[in-house]
Parts: C-alpha cells; structure tokens; sequence
C-alpha cells in the first residue's frame, strides 16, 4: 500500500526520530509513505481571523500537491501540520467565497476545492492498518510500560477537526494497548503545554506544563507519548526547572508514539533516533531491555 505524506519542517530537523520511526514502522507494516514532492511549510498555525485568507495560501498548495499526484488523502505526523492542514481544508471544502479567493491568490496553480482528505496517521493506522495487524506484527510488546498518552490542543481542538472525541479521545489507549503498553488515564491529557507562549509568555508556559507533568507523575506512569514538536519542546526543556522548584517530583520520558510502535514491532534501535531523546527516555527502555542502545 502507498500513501502520500506530509513531512512539514520539523520533522526534518529537530524532530527526526519522530519521522524515521514513523517511515521504518511504515515500512514494516506494508505501508509506503511517499513524501509529497514541492511540500513547503504549512504555515504551522491555523489563522482565527476571517479576512486573513492569505495564511491560508501555504497548506492549500500542500493539498494541491497531493490532488496533483491523484491522491485521495494525505497523512501527517506533527499535531500542528495536521490542524493546519485539515482547518484549511475545510474552508476550501465548505466556503465558496473564501475558496474562490485563495485559488485567485494561487493564479500559477491548479484551482481545489478540498478534493484531498487529510488523515492522522494515528487514525491511519486504525483505521487502514488495523489494530490487529500491528498486534500481530508486535515482536517486543511493551509489557507492563505504563504510558500516557499526551494529545494537546491540536489534535482534538476543534470538534470538526478532532481525531477523536474532544472530551475523551481514546485513539492513543487503543494504540498503546496494540504494542502491549498499559495506557495511563491522567488529568491533562489534552490541556495545552503553552505553545508558542513559552517564547512570549514563558512562565505562563512552564505553569501549564508543571499541571500536565505533575497528572502524569501523579497517575504513577513510566512515560508519556506525544505527537507534536513543540509538545515535545515544552514538556522537555521545562523539566530540569520544574525539578529544581519541586513542582514535579521526578522526571518523565518522553517518547514520540511512532517510537515506541519501532520498538514493539522489533526494528532496529538506529530507526527510532534515540539519540534526539533525552537520555532519562533511553534509560527506561534499557532498564526494561527494550533496547540495548
């Protein structure tokens, strides 16, 4: 099977574990994910102003790229390209004034009218790979590994968008019970880590993490998994501060999901890019002989 794919920025610089991981798994599932050839940036965040049609322009162009190659749907990994990506979409699809003027912005383009559905890859796997095929294609399950799992904003907000119910998503329980983890329920599971504020308002940031780390440690997990780089930026880098006030009480590994799907499924440690991981993350793995690296 092959389907096209969005990369979008991060996953090629600062977030290369979460993209190679996601491609070797790919790979031994039967799936081929071909990349998107022209992709440019998505933009990142979805513009909330109504006249603000222009920032829509960058992740249409990712769309038509996909409609060019005759695809019917295009699978992300980043939390935030997804959002993006689906948002525009939708304009494109339900708003015809909106939708004339960003493809007259787009002139040297083909004209979209949201011809391209764009999917989740946890919501790939489900519903495409099938749980019980990753069941069955699972050579080193994650028995006992307590994990919870961290959605954040963009991947439930807002409803029209959501992966799966905005309230109570389970879509990351599923996936955590198909590579033998036992899911962790917690308060913050899709609370905000602050985002972009950790520049602009960096302890308003840091507070909201410290409630996201401090349900986890509470909730007794082993680890938490996440699909966003700038989750991922947040919830590590706050950590050593967060130690030192005594606001948490220990630290929490942090794994991208496609990660820990590498290492239920056997691949070799090189794919998952344990390296980019803080060393607290390798060490849990090692100490369950998950991994030897």
């Amino acid at each position: 099977m092959k389907v096209s794919y969005y990369p979008g920025c991060t996953l090629k610089t600062k977030a290369k574990n979460l993209e190679e991981s996601a491609i070797s798994s790919m790979t031994a599932l039967g799936v081929e994910l071909e990349e998107l050839p022209r992709w440019n940036c998505c933009g990142a965040v979805h513009s909330l102003a109504e006249d603000d049609l222009i920032h829509h322009v960058a992740p249409v162009r990712d769309l038509i790229r996909a409609m060019e190659r005759g695809s019917s749907r295009l699978v992300t990994l980043c939390s935030m390209c997804y959002n993006t990506l689906a948002r525009a979409n939708r304009i494109m699809r339900e708003d015809e004034v909106k939708r004339k003027t960003i493809n007259e912005f787009m002139r040297e383009e083909k004209d979209y009218r949201g011809e391209v559905e764009v999917v989740h890859f946890l919501n790939f796997l489900r519903d495409e790979v099938g749980w019980e095929k990753v069941v069955e294609r699972v050579k080193r399950p994650l028995d006992g590994l307590r994990v919870a799992g961290y959605y954040g904003c963009t991947l439930v907000r807002p409803r029209e968008v959501a992966i799966g119910p905005p309230g109570h998503p389970e879509i990351l329980d599923e996936f955590l019970r198909a590579i033998g983890a036992v899911p962790v329920d917690y308060a913050g599971s899709n609370l905000c880590c602050g985002s972009y504020q950790i520049v602009a308002n960096p302890e308003a940031a840091v507070d909201a993490v410290s409630r996201i780390l401090g349900g986890a440690v509470g909730a007794g997990v082993d680890a938490m998994v996440i699909s966003c780089p700038l989750c991922e930026f947040n919830l590590s880098g706050s950590q050593k501060g967060l130690l030192e006030d005594g606001r948490i009480s220990r630290e929490v590994p942090l794994f991208y999901f496609t990660q820990l799907l590498a290492v239920a499924l056997g691949l070799e440690e090189g794919a998952c890019r344990f390296d980019l991981n803080d060393r607290v993350a390798v060490d849990l793995l090692r100490s369950r002989n998950l991994v030897h690296c």
